[in-house]
C-alpha cells in the first residue's frame, strides 16, 4: 500500500482492512517520494511546515498564490537541559533563530523575501530571549541580543508583521520581564526593525478575515481564507462578536502582577476548498473563579469551533488541549512542536486520543518523542503517535488545490538536507459531514 487515505472508515473498519493500526505508519515509508529531497512548493499548494529545532517553536506558511508567512521563531534553552533534553539540531554551531531562517530561505520559493512575520505571544521559545543567544553585540548604542526572531531578522527580509498589542504593553495588563527577559529582548527588536527596516508591526484583529490575506495574486484563489479566531484574551464568538475572556478578571493585584501570557496568544483558522487548519500560540489558560470553580480558555474556545481536518496542538501538547477543545476541533491529525520532554504529557495524549470525544482514527505527530514517552504512551494503549517522532523531524502539511485531500511529511531534521522520511496520505472531511456539525453546534 503506497499511500494512506483516511475515508472516514471506522476503527474496525480499518482494522478489517489493514489487520494492525501500525500498518497504517508504516505506509507512510513506501511512499514514491521517501528517501528523496522535499519536492517544494507548486503554485495552487498551501503549506504549513512545523520547523524542528529543540529550541523553539516556528512554523512557515506559503499560501497558494506564494504569500508567505513566518510564525514565530524562538530560542529557548530549556532549564536543566541534560534532564529535559530533546536533541538540538542540527547542531549547536548556529542559533535556533539562523537554523529556521535557513529553512525558510530553502522552503521558500522567494529566498529571503517573506511577506508576513507573526509572534503569537510574548514568550522565549517563539521569540527568543537575552538569555538564550547566539551572541550579544552593540546596535543603536544598547545591547543587542542575537536570538529568535531577532536572529532570523538578519537573515530573512519581512514585509509587515502582526503581534497581539505592540506598541501597547499594558494591553491588556502590564507586561513585565521574568528571569530571560523576553520583554525587553521582542521590544528592542521592534524597535530596531521599524527604525532600520521600515517593518510595520500591526496589532491582530482577532474576527478579522481581511488582515491576513493573498498579496501575490490576491483574486486567483477565491475558496482560501485565514480568519483571525483568538489573541490578547479576546476570541471570535460564532455570532461574529469578539468575547474579552478577562474581563472582570483583573483586580488590583492582578494588574500590577503577571498573568498567564499563554492565554493572549494569536491564531487562526486557515480554510482551502474542502480543508481547514486550525493553529495557535500556545493559547492555555485558567484560573479559579469566585465560587471554586476553574475557568479554561481552552473550553470557551472549543465552544466556538467546528471540526477541523489538522490542528497544531497548544502549549506543546503540555497540560493543554482540554476535552471540549479536541472534541470541537476533532482532526484526523494533531500536530505538536517540541523542543523538551515534557511536552505532549500524558494527560494531553490521553485527551487527543480519546475515542469517547470523537469518533474515528488520527494521527499524532509530535516533531519529536522520546523512546521512553513512546513506551510510557504504549503502555496506556495510546497507539496513535507516529513512529516517525521518534527521530526528530520537520513536519510538512501540503494541500493541493480544492483542498479534498492532502498529506502530511516527516523531513529529516539532522541536517539540511530536506530528505523525506514519510509521506502520509489523507482525505479532507466530506462537507455533508461539516455541514452536520454545523447544523448541530451552529453555523461558524
Amino acid at each position: 500500500m503506497n499511500r494512506r487515505r483516511f475515508i472516514g472508515q471506522t476503527a474496525a473498519g480499518l482494522a478489517a482492512a489493514l489487520g494492525d493500526w501500525r500498518r497504517v505508519f508504516a505506509a507512510g515509508t513506501k511512499d514514491a517520494g521517501v528517501g528523496r529531497p522535499w519536492k517544494g512548493w507548486t503554485r495552487g499548494e498551501l503549506q504549513a511546515h512545523f520547523i524542528y529545532t529543540g529550541r523553539a517553536e516556528s512554523t512557515f506558511l506559503i499560501f497558494p498564490d506564494g504569500t508567505t508567512m513566518l510564525v514565530d521563531s524562538g530560542d529557548y534553552d530549556v532549564p536543566q537541559r541534560v534532564l529535559m533534553q530533546t536533541p538540538v539540531l542540527p547542531n549547536r554551531s548556529r542559533g535556533a533563530g539562523e537554523w529556521i531562517a535557513r529553512y525558510v530561505q530553502r522552503a521558500n520559493p522567494f529566498g529571503n523575501k517573506v511577506d508576513y512575520m507573526m509572534l503569537t505571544h510574548w514568550h522565549a521559545d517563539h521569540a527568543g530571549c537575552e538569555t538564550s543567544y547566539s551572541r550579544r553585540e552593540e546596535r543603536d548604542g544598547d545591547d543587542w541580543f542575537v536570538s529568535g526572531f531577532a536572529e532570523t531578522c538578519d537573515f530573512i527580509d519581512f514585509g509587515k508583521a502582526f503581534d497581539r498589542c505592540w506598541p501597547d504593553l499594558n494591553d491588556p495588563f502590564p507586561l513585565k520581564d521574568r528571569a530571560c527577559r523576553e520583554v525587553s529582548q521582542i521590544s528592542r527588536m521592534y524597535r530596531y526593525l521599524e527604525r532600520h527596516k521600515g517593518l510595520k508591526v500591526e496589532k491582530f484583529r482577532v474576527g478579522a478575515r481581511d488582515q491576513v490575506v493573498l498579496l501575490k495574486d490576491p483574486g486567483a484563489f477565491p475558496d482560501f481564507q485565514v480568519c483571525n479566531i483568538c489573541g490578547n484574551g479576546k476570541i471570535l464568538m460564532r455570532d461574529g462578536s469578539i468575547r474579552n475572556l478577562y474581563e472582570g478578571i483583573f483586580t488590583p493585584n492582578h494588574a500590577t502582577g503577571w498573568r498567564n501570557e499563554n492565554g493572549m496568544s494569536c491564531g487562526m483558522i486557515l480554510s482551502y476548498g474542502a480543508f481547514r487548519l486550525y493553529m495557535a500560540g500556545d493559547f492555555q489558560d485558567f484560573w479559579q473563579r469566585a465560587d471554586g470553580s476553574r475557568f479554561e480558555v481552552e473550553d470557551a474556545l472549543g465552544e466556538q469551533l467546528d471540526q477541523v481536518d489538522v490542528a497544531k496542538v497548544n502549549h506543546h501538547g503540555s497540560a493543554s488541549m482540554t476535552e471540549t477543545l479536541v472534541r470541537a476541533l476533532a482532526a484526523k491529525v494533531w500536530v505538536s512542536c517540541i523542543f523538551a520532554k515534557h511536552c505532549n504529557d500524558l494527560g494531553t495524549l490521553r485527551r487527543l486520543s480519546s475515542r469517547k470525544l470523537y469518533p474515528g482514527e488520527r494521527v499524532i505527530c509530535p516533531t519529536a518523542f522520546p523512546a521512553e514517552r513512546m513506551k510510557a504512551a504504549n503502555a496506556e494503549g495510546l497507539h496513535d503517535v507516529a513512529p516517525e517522532s521518534l527521530d526528530c523531524g520537520h513536519v510538512v502539511l501540503n494541500v493541493p488545490a480544492g483542498g479534498r485531500d492532502y498529506t502530511v511529511s516527516y523531513l529529516t531534521a539532522r541536517d539540511e538536507s530536506m530528505t523525506v522520511r514519510s509521506v502520509m496520505h489523507f482525505k479532507s472531511h466530506p462537507s455533508s459531514a461539516r455541514a452536520a456539525v454545523a447544523e448541530r453546534r451552529g453555523v461558524w
